[in-house]
């Protein structure tokens, strides 16, 4: 189980770290929908950068 936790943390710490960078130039709102949409991303198999990359996306055409 500690494994669980340390890799899960692991993942989503960069993720993490740009949503409270977001938060404080955006939104409070915007940084946790968007660092949610990506470790939903990563759950469903995408890769990462691949994941924030089509997040992204979804605000900065």
């Amino acid at each position: 189980m500690h494994n669980l936790k340390h890799e899960t943390l692991a993942v989503v710490e960069p993720w993490v770290k740009n949503g409270l960078w977001e938060a404080q130039t955006i939104s409070t709102e915007h940084a946790l929908r968007e660092a949610a949409a990506v470790s939903y991303l990563i759950g469903r198999g995408y890769q990462p950068q691949h994941a924030h990359q089509i997040v992204e996306s979804w605000w900065h055409h």
